[in-house]
């Protein structure tokens, strides 16, 4: 069963094609995005019905439940992918869910992601600083007085299936400093394809190993999502 994915435009919908062009603006391409200030919706096609359907966190977990894996838009692939970004260059593209890492030959390798819910999304450029294995999750101060079930970490979770940085962590710097956000795994692998974090990139655990073991220290991440704060610096 083939299942297509769109993120619907609130009034407009932009469907979904399988390639993708980052020019060389991209500073500029993600001001324009940034200042755009319409809702985007997750939907999926259900090939019984012929019709495009909301994909929201109980449709997402229902799937996952039937299924063992989320919809075949939101699994790793490679597909064509038009860019001056050199091969190694992560591009997040917030909006349709999706973490393409450039390869030559105007490839990249494609994963599904679950990205900021609505007041948490950014847009930037910046750097991995830094990885990290297992990693201890330690929740910011702002989460902590928000958050009653991160209070009890403030200082730190240990590595492990229930943390909510799952297998892998990836730092994202803005030059020397930590932004505080991250590109990660999570226990919660139905998520993918959502609007679900506070300002992180999540990838189920398989995926976010297998990006794990292909990135450097220092590659560049473009990150770019409608209606989203423009992270300083960009």
């Amino acid at each position: 069963m083939t299942i297509l994915h769109r993120t619907s435009l609130s009034p407009k919908t932009v469907r979904h094609g399988l390639g993708a062009t980052v020019g060389t603006s991209l500073a500029i391409a993600v001001a324009v995005w940034a200042t755009l200030a319409y809702a985007a919706e997750t939907q999926i096609f259900d090939p019984k019905t012929h019709k495009w359907v909301q994909y929201d966190r109980k449709k997402a977990r229902s799937y996952y439940a039937a299924h063992k894996q989320v919809p075949e838009a939101f699994r790793r692939q490679v597909v064509k992918f038009r860019t001056a970004e050199k091969p190694g260059t992560i591009i997040i593209d917030g909006n349709q869910h999706f973490l393409y890492l450039v390869q030559p030959d105007f490839t990249a390798i494609r994963y599904g992601i679950g990205v900021g819910r609505e007041g948490f999304g950014w847009a930037g450029i910046v750097r991995v600083g830094r990885t990290a294995e297992w990693p201890t999750w330690t929740p910011p101060a702002e989460m902590v007085a928000r958050d009653p079930n991160a209070a009890k970490w403030a200082s730190g979770q240990p590595g492990g299936p229930d943390n909510p940085l799952g297998a892998r962590a990836l730092y994202l710097y803005q030059g020397d400093q930590d932004t505080i956000y991250r590109i990660h795994g999570t226990p919660e692998p139905w998520t993918i394809g959502l609007d679900v974090s506070s300002g992180c990139i999540r990838m189920n655990n398989d995926d976010i190993v297998d990006l794990h073991s292909r990135i450097e220290i220092g590659a560049k991440v473009v990150v770019l999502m409608q209606g989203a704060s423009l992270y300083k610096g960009v």
